[in-house]
């Protein structure tokens, strides 16, 4: 593609007249990656800088190079006042726009936006539409899965993505989007058609300076739905009445709110609730009508992310008897309440609660049917938000007769103080609790003291298949681990 055509967006693309005919390749912001006739976009991460990286992008066959600041290159340097503004305009533009041409749903939240995707993803599927989904387990380009280390890529990746899903004759994409991919420009460019809100619990504020700004980076994804209103391209704010921001996000969007949630004026809403340890009922209530739930996924929680899915498939005109076959088919979702099956006379889950609300949210679950003792195995990841670990050890001693506190992703940190972190406040007489450093060492001593009717909460991980040590990932599956523990038996 001509230098011209990319840059059509530049308000000044006169200055560069002289690059009008360049032929270029692709655009990469990892210079490692750079092959002959490619852009080069310097973006300042959070460990590396990619000014510094110029020379060896050049080296590698860049003819062009975008930079925040002057840069002395063998080849042509623009310079521009954000680097990642202009990456996502640029990418948008050299995939030609892709979001415009394919429905796009955003999931944004604490918790719920992995099941709410898939959720969706099984609505859409028994609608007739091939999907596609990108969030924290994988990315998946119909039936094709492929693995993925953000939860919400960069804006290149995105556009790049969003064009070979419409290149699969994709008809339908949900992704999760997180707070950070908003504050940081990642969903720049994305075209979104739905916004979905599921909650806001206490969770990266090693990244934000208060729940405030936490709030604010996640109504961005609604402000961005945009002014416009359009007869055949209609847009949703899709925001849960429960959550006490509610009020604020939809304050955030010009776009219709559709409201879901328990709340009586909840436009889509849950009655008549009924958990048990195997499933849930409730009866759907919508404008369009009534229809009785009859699902297998377990908790009030997933009442909600039922919910949320369900108020977004209403949006697009997804008849409620397909709603209902949808969300009666799923059985569970990877690492989300997830049990190990096994013979012995006792349950394990494992579970990705990793936040103070949705362990809590997990073990009232647990305990609204345990017959004998909860146990809970749960730690704090590393180089993360440290004023929630307090909170998590006394939600796990306050709903569990036993807490084993463990190592969960250290990262750089010492694993112990983690774990000093997590018990301050905690009195070894008055609460029932043990510290196990070693994860596989605690989830192995869980599972051996486990008796008849007693259920085992293995939380904090759920679908992860490592664990990170400083900068290395090692191989870590609870639910290998747990299976091996019960095999020893």
């Amino acid at each position: 593609m001509k230098f011209k055509e990319i840059f059509s967006f530049h308000p000044f693309t006169n200055q560069f007249s002289k690059l009008y005919d360049l032929e270029i390749n692709a655009i990469k912001m990892d210079s490692r990656e750079i092959e002959k006739g490619d852009i080069f976009v310097c973006i300042n991460g959070f460990t590396v800088d990619g000014h510094d990286y110029v020379d060896e992008a050049v080296h590698n066959g860049a003819v062009l190079v975008v930079a925040e600041k002057e840069m002395e290159a063998q080849v042509p340097v623009i310079v521009v006042p954000d680097s990642v503004r202009f990456l996502a305009m640029a990418a948008a533009s050299f995939y030609n726009y892709p979001s415009n041409d394919i429905p796009l749903i955003g999931v944004t939240g604490t918790n719920g936006k992995t099941t709410v995707t898939y959720l969706l993803e099984n609505i859409f599927l028994h609608f007739g539409r091939t999907t596609g989904v990108i969030g924290t387990i994988q990315m998946k380009i119909g039936n094709k899965v492929f693995p993925i280390d953000n939860t919400t890529p960069d804006a290149l990746f995105l556009q790049q993505t969003f064009r070979k899903m419409i290149d699969s004759r994709v008809e339908q994409v949900i992704m999760e989007v997180s707070s950070h991919a908003l504050d940081q420009g990642r969903v720049y460019g994305c075209d979104f058609d739905i916004a979905i809100f599921t909650n806001l619990t206490q969770d990266h504020l090693d990244y934000h300076d208060s729940m405030d700004d936490y709030l604010r980076a996640k109504s961005l994804l609604f402000a961005q739905l945009g002014n416009q209103y359009h007869k055949d391209n209609r847009k949703f704010a899709i925001i849960n009445q429960d959550d006490p921001v509610s009020q604020k996000l939809m304050r955030s969007t010009a776009q219709n709110v559709v409201t879901y949630g328990m709340h009586k004026d909840s436009m889509v809403r849950a009655k008549s609730i009924r958990l048990t340890p195997t499933g849930t009922y409730f009866l759907l209530c919508t404008p369009n009508g009534n229809t009785a739930i009859n699902s297998k996924l377990i908790g009030k929680f997933n009442v909600s992310n039922m919910l949320a899915a369900a108020a977004a498939a209403i949006s697009y005109g997804i008849p409620l008897s397909v709603i209902k076959e949808a969300l009666e088919s799923i059985s569970g979702i990877n690492g989300r309440f997830e049990l190990v099956q096994h013979h012995h006379p006792f349950s394990v889950i494992v579970d990705y609660a990793h936040t103070p609300d949705s362990l809590e949210n997990v073990l009232t679950t647990i305990r609204d049917f345990a017959k004998g003792k909860v146990y809970v195995v749960v730690g704090c990841g590393g180089d993360r938000d440290r004023t929630k670990r307090p909170l998590m050890a006394k939600i796990a001693v306050q709903y569990s007769d036993v807490a084993i506190f463990t190592s969960d992703n250290p990262r750089t940190e010492d694993p112990k103080i983690i774990l000093e972190d997590m018990i301050d406040g905690l009195s070894q007489e008055d609460e029932m609790f043990e510290v196990i450093i070693d994860r596989k060492a605690a989830i192995h001593h869980a599972i051996q003291q486990a008796s008849e009717d007693d259920i085992i909460l293995i939380a904090g991980k759920g679908h992860e298949t490592y664990q990170q040590i400083g900068h290395r990932k090692y191989h870590f599956d609870d639910r290998e681990v747990a299976l091996e523990a019960l095999f020893l038996l």
